[in-house]
């Protein structure tokens, strides 16, 4: 069993890669967060709402009960048979996003995902990296065109960005054997080269 998890700023490309490794891997589950089961979809879309006021703290929790549901009725079962689960986001976001970007403070954010999860942790976060405006330019022209408003997070400004970036090198920094930083800049045959390659240097699959 081996799970794989992809993180980064909003546009960075991670969901378009986690496509292209579903394509190239055997006996995977490709899942996301916020979602992944009907009681965390139905959070995740509040959570992603432009409509919505939230607070920062009730936002966290709102996070944390998603992922509850998420561990719990699909990801651990999958591990347990055996598959290679690949996530798109997972507990690192919360620490990135609630963390550094709202500034909550991390070790409580800590406590309250392995309380979430039950200690559950990736064998590998990709963090896919690039400059937070083209990321945000990027972002703000998908949702345009997106049928569902899930555009919340790119309402905030650049600053915010800025250190959700920042946090997520942070993180890859903090612990170079579980985290992975790709470059994300280029074409996405080209993100996914480089993305291919870390893969086979660093997990059996």
């Amino acid at each position: 069993m081996v799970f794989i998890t992809l993180e980064g700023i909003e546009g960075s490309g991670k969901t378009t890669q986690l496509r292209k490794l579903a394509e190239r891997i055997p006996n995977v589950l490709v899942t996301k967060e916020p979602g992944g089961t009907p009681t965390a979809d139905r959070i995740r879309a509040i959570l992603l709402d432009t409509r919505e006021k939230i607070d920062p703290v009730a936002e966290l929790f709102l996070f944390a009960a998603s992922r509850r549901q998420h561990v719990t009725e699909v990801i651990r079962p999958a591990l347990a048979e055996g598959r290679v689960v690949i996530c798109d986001r997972f507990t690192d976001a919360t620490l990135a996003y609630q963390g550094f970007g709202r500034l909550l403070d991390l070790d409580r954010l800590r406590g309250l995902n392995d309380w979430a999860t039950d200690s559950l942790k990736p064998d590998l976060t990709l963090i896919f990296d690039l400059p937070e405006e083209v990321g945000l330019t990027r972002a703000r022209s998908r949702n345009t065109k997106a049928p569902l408003d899930e555009g919340r997070f790119e309402l905030e400004d650049l600053r915010f960005h800025r250190r959700v970036r920042e946090g997520y090198l942070a993180l890859a920094a903090s612990d170079p054997k579980r985290y992975a930083v790709i470059d994300a800049t280029g074409a996405a045959d080209e993100v996914f080269a480089r993305t291919w390659q870390v893969l086979q240097e660093r997990v059996p699959i």
